[in-house]
């Protein structure tokens, strides 16, 4: 048993997928399949149930995941304490939502591999919904995640912005800044997938306003959702930052009632131990956003 194949087999695990795990490693379905194998050669055991659809952990398998986990983060830190007297090295597995205006992960990363050379980063671009689950796993170092951001077991997060939420419509449409509340019923709405932060913050202020929307177009990042509500395809629900990029130039918008808020935050693995890599890039999201430590 090698602790490369324990690191497959978490990745697959978590993505309870072959392809996507094969695409997350940067290695290929059939050496991912192979090393799979072999370990369950190893073991002697049965570790996955494989269906046409999805791969899932058999009860020796989730077993299996629970100290991969342990033992991976364990390999992780020695490596770093090994690295502590000859500079910042290792990977940094970083996930994050896309555009969200308040902090993105391009100027960051450039700024941290200017800082830190030796270090391998691996960049994970998906809903927060999602990038939480990774988190909790182990597959991520850490992740800038958006969205209500309430009671997210399972990881330490640290809050960077809050924001409130805007009704955003085409040119012509008329908005009564007045009275949104009344008006939310009868529209249509253009909005991202569920588990997006955005999306998760609209379902719940509507939920609290007590009000069923229909959202008739579901769409996977912000500039096709800023187009199609340009084209009066639907309204949407968006927080503030969204409303001053370029592209939501010359479109309506008034705050949305409630107390509902969009937050920005990084989260980590609830109690883990942080790599020298992770360190250094905390430390540098700290110089350059200011980090509520307080809700942490």
């Amino acid at each position: 048993m090698e602790l490369r194949q324990l690191r497959h087999f978490a990745a697959v695990c978590e993505e309870q997928h072959f392809t996507r795990a094969a695409e997350y490693l940067g290695i290929t379905q059939s050496g991912l399949s192979a090393s799979i194998r072999a370990l369950e050669r190893d073991l002697d055991a049965q570790l996955l149930l494989r269906t046409t659809r999805r791969v899932s952990p058999t009860p020796t398998g989730r077993l299996l995941w629970a100290e991969a986990q342990r033992i991976l983060s364990a390999a992780d830190g020695l490596r770093d304490l090994v690295a502590d007297g000859d500079g910042v090295r290792g990977t940094l597995a970083l996930g994050t939502e896309q555009c969200m205006g308040v902090v993105e992960a391009a100027p960051l990363l450039h700024s941290y591999r200017s800082l830190h050379p030796q270090v391998a980063i691996n960049l994970q671009q998906a809903a927060t919904g999602q990038l939480m689950d990774q988190v909790r796993a182990g597959l991520l170092d850490a992740a800038l995640v958006a969205g209500p951001l309430e009671g997210e077991g399972g990881t330490d997060l640290l809050r960077i912005s809050e924001e409130p939420l805007m009704l955003l419509a085409g040119p012509d449409h008329a908005i009564d800044a007045g009275g949104v509340l009344a008006q939310l019923e009868r529209e249509d709405y253009v909005d991202l997938h569920p588990g997006w932060g955005a999306r998760d913050c609209a379902d719940l202020a509507f939920a609290e306003f007590g009000i069923t929307r229909r959202v008739a177009l579901q769409v996977n990042d912000v500039y096709t959702l800023l187009d199609l509500v340009r084209r009066r395809m639907g309204v949407a629900v968006v927080p503030r930052p969204v409303v001053d990029k370029p592209q939501a130039a010359g479109l309506r918008s008034a705050p949305l009632p409630g107390g509902t808020r969009w937050r920005v935050g990084l989260a980590t693995p609830r109690g883990s131990h942080p790599s020298g890599a992770t360190r250094a890039f905390l430390d540098l999201l700290r110089e350059e956003h200011p980090i509520d430590d307080s809700h942490a």
